[in-house]
């Protein structure tokens, strides 16, 4: 018997790839009714990550209802349609069909064209995607986007019923140039018709079997639904707001991180003043300071000190300059993410209701040609069905290489302060003559070369890709974006990012030991004491001075097992700028 939408699954392991990470779905999920314009990166996660079922808004139905109305009503009209009555790429000007698609002769080569394309094999190169939920949130996105194109109801209804059963189709993560997911998409359609292969449930077997077992009958194509499924960036979208995800989950322990290093060191506080920020009013620099600044409330550092020095080496001091620029590379990349999975990035654009007094061009002979008037395919609706260059995947892929390039620039933070706790020069003083162990003493000198090697692979991710200009499709299509490869490179700083930030996490949290036996009794204040003790509990066993590495593996595991949260809550922390 085949699995309620969102029930969890036991999965077969021999059934899996080596290296495949099936979701656990959660029972009894709410839906994620997808509208095409107010999809959230939390609300992706929800399908992504915990399986939650989708539903399609009624006016989100209508709208895609509406335009492939439209599709067929132009065509009808002698409007020449790119995908659809013409050809595609280099055979753009080849005539595929005229006249009213839904005559008996024209609705044959629609469906043969249709049905060839969906049970053709794939262009595309391994390594497999081993995630089933970078794969559902590509689903859940063209979902949510595919809303404005001209998709037959089958077509997004099945797209909607592999999510809700939870029938993932194997895809690879080669054949993009990153200016539309073409080849990869087209995996995902070779299910939908019972070809290719897919996970029911967590179990791999084939596209038909999946079908099958899920109660589903395979797709019969109609329309231009190649077209509508496959044209689009939904891949590197949907890889884009996972990591959006992801670095800031990472970029919340940064803070703490910072604040713990503060307090290991004994540090000035006044680089985080309302003063010092009001200066130079940057938002999210000034929002980081305030935070770090909040989570040492209450601590020894807001005490005087007279052994206390009066200035800091940089990577302390300029920490919320080079994080704080990181959370602003964030939060325009969540920002350009959040846009492009709530609006179309198809060719060509199908726009229902637009009319020629809309705007001054629309109304001039040339863009007529492309006007819809109107009729009984269309319901009577007008429109246009414009060609476009929408897919080309700006600013989007701008967005990820600044954000590797921030990263880059925060990272260097993490390993030059873990290098500036060895010298006296700044610590005022010497673990050996505070702390009574060489077990303890130990774990306050390893680790900088592991720190140095995570830093150099970081740095050498920072050149950004070169802009790619290779004529394919007979120089139609003369522009890659290369944003697969950006990802790549993205996903690989955050990695080592993190391990940086475990690293710092665990130099910090040691020198803790040491202001605390330097004097009795001194405040880490509320967040960072309940920080230290969990990473004393869950992360190195209630012990300090075992292996670094090791320990450091530890408190990596940790902090992404453990959202930060668990320890920062909204009544402590200035609110995220929006």
């Amino acid at each position: 018997m085949a699995m309620s939408p969102g029930q969890a699954a036991t999965v077969d392991a021999a059934f899996r790839s080596p290296n495949y990470r099936a979701i656990t779905a959660k029972a009894d999920m709410a839906p994620v009714t997808m509208t095409g314009k107010d999809l959230t990166i939390e609300a992706l996660l929800r399908v992504a990550q915990d399986g939650a079922p989708v539903a399609l808004s009624a006016e989100a139905r209508e709208r895609s209802a509406d335009a492939y109305g439209l599709l067929l009503q132009g065509a009808a009209e002698g409007v020449t349609i790119y995908w659809f009555n013409r050809g595609t790429g280099d055979q753009r000007e080849t005539s595929i069909f005229s006249g009213d698609p839904t005559t008996a002769e024209n609705d044959a080569i629609v469906r043969q064209r249709q049905a060839a394309f969906f049970t053709e094999p794939a262009v595309t190169y391994g390594p497999e995607v081993d995630s089933e939920e970078l794969v559902r949130a590509i689903m859940a996105i063209r979902v949510n986007s595919m809303s404005y194109e001209a998709a037959s109801p089958s077509l997004t209804q099945m797209l909607i019923d592999l999510l809700n059963r939870r029938i993932t189709p194997v895809i690879n993560s080669r054949g993009t140039v990153g200016e539309g997911d073409l080849s990869i998409m087209h995996e995902i359609g070779m299910v939908m018709v019972g070809k290719g292969e897919a996970y029911y449930q967590g179990k791999r077997m084939s596209g038909a079997d999946a079908l099958r077992r899920a109660g589903l009958k395979p797709l019969v194509p109609l329309g231009a639904d190649d077209s509508a499924l496959i044209s689009t960036n939904a891949v590197a979208i949907a890889r884009t707001a996972l990591l959006v995800a992801t670095v800031r989950a990472m970029l919340d322990w940064a803070d703490i991180s910072t604040a713990m290093a503060m307090l290991g060191m004994n540090s000035s506080v006044t680089p985080l003043s309302t003063p010092v920020q009001s200066a130079r009013p940057y938002l999210w620099l000034n929002w980081d300071a305030a935070r770090v600044l909040a989570m040492l409330r209450g601590s020894y550092l807001l005490d005087a000190d007279p052994n206390r020095i009066i200035q800091d080496p940089e990577s302390l001091r300029a920490s919320p300059q080079r994080i704080g620029s990181a959370w602003q590379a964030w939060a325009r990349l969540r920002d350009t993410v959040l846009l492009a999975m709530n609006s179309s990035d198809h060719n060509p654009a199908v726009r229902v209701g637009a009319r020629p007094t809309d705007s001054w061009e629309l109304s001039t002979p040339e863009m007529l040609r492309f006007h819809v008037k109107g009729g009984p395919l269309s319901h009577g609706k007008s429109g246009y069905i414009l060609s476009n260059a929408n897919w080309d995947p700006y600013p989007m892929a701008n967005d990820i290489e600044a954000l590797t390039l921030a990263l880059g620039n925060a990272g260097v933070v993490f390993n030059q302060r873990i290098d500036r706790f060895k010298s006296p020069f700044f610590t005022a003083v010497r673990p050996q003559d505070i702390l009574d162990t060489d077990a303890q003493r130990r774990h306050l000198t390893v680790g900088d070369y592991l720190a140095s090697d995570l830093a150099i692979e970081l740095n050498g991710l920072l050149m950004p890709v070169t802009p790619q200009g290779q004529a394919i499709a007979s120089g139609v299509e003369d522009l890659q974006a290369a944003t697969r490869q950006k990802l790549d490179r993205a996903e690989k700083a955050v990695d080592l990012t993190g391990r940086l930030i475990a690293l710092d996490l665990m130099t910090s949290a040691s020198w803790l030991d040491v202001r605390r036996a330097q004097q009795r009794g001194r405040s880490f204040g509320p967040v960072v004491e309940a920080v230290r003790r969990a990473l004393r509990t869950d992360a190195q066993g209630g012990e300090m001075g075992v292996p670094a590495l090791d320990t450091g593996e530890k408190i990596n595991a940790f902090i992404e097992a453990n959202p930060a949260s668990r320890f920062l809550t909204e009544a402590t922390m200035p609110p995220t700028p929006q």
